[in-house]
């Protein structure tokens, strides 16, 4: 993919530093509404806290508790939006909620439940139901004590895809987009902001910094002064083989007062997560065996079969970059947002975006554009990106399944979870790159697990993919099924074929 940068010596209209979901939420945002938008980002799209989330397109049930009432409103009303617009990467769970005698009672977890389905715009996603274990299936793989529990709604997220979707999106809308691009020098020169990179230098009429755990890393190069400080909070979850066969996860909650999810995960596993630690500048952003070991118990508490620190085949861990509102415990600190904007009077504009979460991304940047508009006229324009799909979302939310009959009429050779899979990661687009193919061996080399030639350049030319690990872990989650074999012929693959 061609990342040159622009020839002309025109001005970016605004330069949005950060390839997480804000950045790109943001970018999309603004593109759409017909600014001309710079994208750069150090390393590869979604390649930190973005694609180490705990993938919930969620309002936030334990939030209810810290009294965020605004913030869960918010983000309960986005779930049916972002289905609406990404049917394909997102879709409503059915989340299991098992009470636990001497922890929170019953009535005020109904009572919470009752807040959590009317206090947003709820539609199409189902209401709460109070069940007995003992006579649902997800009660099947717990301990038998757990005996009462209830099931309400919310969704789930491929994050590493919402991350590159809205990149695709926005360069379809005329945003020049530059990944492996740090920014090593940001300098006000008049009415603009010069902006120096190793790709070569860029020049915009402003900035939206929203570098996630790096936002005080690029006001630093600026220059500018942070007025918001941020609190760096990991958190890790594991991966195991998957413990129950049922479409339902769980929410757990454990006598620290914590709470934790065990979810489906790729057809064969179970996601397992997360912790709330303290995380420092210079410590590895890693599951630590205390973490672990902290996970596998919380899950042996509920789980029949125990889970032990031996059962993990993969785990990861991300860094939220939280708003620091003086909380003691990380899991009590807001995941609400904030914008500093600096004053007119100092030049060029740049917008710092401090906190967020996944589900309230496209709020955020909508909010982050009209703060902005009011400096840039470029930026001035209609509310769009809560109506607009995403690249390959161009169908209803209920239609899921008769996209993969389709796309399996059209490609006989490909089997049911082959299929399944080819919709639920592209949509639409999946016969882009698929085309005229009539067997397997028209679609190229073989990796392993439907992953063929014709998807990878499909991930290189369209969605600035350039290692294996960029697909096998972010574009998709193909590392978990792909033997080390497997993966090292992809990794030749891109020896023999270097990517510019």
């Amino acid at each position: 993919m061609d990342q040159t940068p622009h020839p002309d010596a025109d001005l970016f209209d605004v330069a949005v530093i950060g390839g997480g979901v804000n950045g790109t939420g943001i970018a999309r945002d603004a593109a759409g509404r017909g600014a001309r938008v710079l994208l750069l980002e150090a390393q590869d799209l979604a390649s930190g806290t973005s694609s180490n989330s705990s993938k919930l397109i969620h309002g936030g049930l334990r939030y209810l508790e810290h009294y965020e009432f605004g913030l869960v409103r918010e983000a309960l009303g986005e779930r049916e939006i972002l289905w609406g617009i990404a049917p394909h990467i997102i879709w409503p769970m059915r989340f299991v909620l098992p009470w636990v005698k001497g922890l929170r009672p019953r009535w005020l977890l109904r009572l919470g439940l009752f807040l959590y389905d009317h206090i947003g715009a709820r539609k199409l996603l189902p209401a709460t139901e109070t069940i007995r274990l003992d006579r649902h299936p997800a009660g099947n793989p717990l301990k038998p004590e757990f005996v009462h529990g209830f099931v309400y709604s919310d969704g789930w997220v491929d994050d590493a895809r919402l991350v590159v979707l809205n990149a695709r999106d926005a360069a379809d809308r005329g945003a020049e987009v530059h990944t492996r691009c740090p920014v090593t020098k940001l300098e006000r020169v008049g009415d603009h902001w010069h902006i120096e990179t190793p790709q070569g230098d860029f020049t915009a009429r402003s900035i939206i910094n929203a570098a996630g755990p790096s936002v005080l890393g690029i006001l630093g190069k600026s220059g500018e002064q942070p007025k918001q400080s941020i609190r760096l909070v990991r958190g890790s979850h594991i991966v195991v083989r998957k413990l129950f066969d049922h479409p339902h996860p769980y929410f757990f909650q454990l006598p620290d007062g914590r709470i934790f999810f065990a979810i489906p995960y790729e057809q064969d596993f179970t996601l397992i997560g997360t912790t709330d630690r303290d995380q420092q500048p210079d410590e590895p952003i890693v599951a630590s065996e205390e973490e672990i070991t902290y996970l596998c118990e919380g899950a042996s508490r509920f789980f029949a079969k125990p889970v032990t620190p031996a059962d993990v085949v993969w785990t990861y861990s991300g860094v939220r970059p939280l708003v620091d509102d003086g909380s003691g415990k990380p899991e009590a600190a807001t995941r609400g947002y904030r914008f500093d904007l600096t004053e007119e009077h100092e030049g060029a504009p740049m917008l710092s975006v401090f906190g967020g979460k996944i589900t309230t991304f496209r709020t955020l940047s909508q909010e982050a554009v009209d703060k902005l508009a009011s400096r840039v006229p470029a930026l001035r324009g209609d509310h769009w990106t809560h109506s607009k799909p995403l690249p390959g979302g161009e169908f209803g939310v209920h239609d899921v399944a008769q996209q993969i009959a389709g796309l399996r009429a059209r490609y006989s050779f490909l089997e049911a979870a082959w299929a399944e899979r080819l919709i639920r990661t592209y949509g639409t687009m999946a016969a882009r790159f698929l085309g005229d193919a009539r067997t397997l061996a028209d679609c190229g080399e073989h990796f392993g697990h439907g992953l063929t030639e014709a998807e990878v350049r499909h991930l290189i030319e369209n969605e600035w993919a350039m290692t294996a690990e960029d697909i096998l872990w972010r574009r998709t989650k193909l590392g978990l099924h792909l033997s080390a074999d497997q993966q090292a012929a992809l990794e030749r693959f891109f020896q023999k074929e270097p990517v510019a």
